[in-house]
């Protein structure tokens, strides 16, 4: 799985919209869709603000860990 449809599915399962999540992580709604499409990736900062929003590591997001 990509790193972009990890966020995917881990967004989903979490219940928030592109848009939620952007302001949970201070970025944009079109921010959150390149990176779940594959078009662009996060950044460290918000790779670790990710780990604390969905309870995952960074390894998991990162397809590292299963």
């Amino acid at each position: 799985m990509s790193i972009g449809q990890t966020i995917k599915e881990l967004r989903k399962e979490k219940n928030l919209s592109q848009t939620e999540l952007a302001s949970l992580l201070f970025t944009s709604q079109d921010t959150i869709s390149l990176w779940e499409r594959g078009k662009s990736y996060p950044d460290v900062l918000s790779l670790i603000k990710m780990t604390e929003i969905f309870g995952v590591s960074s390894d998991y997001i990162l397809g590292i860990e299963k």
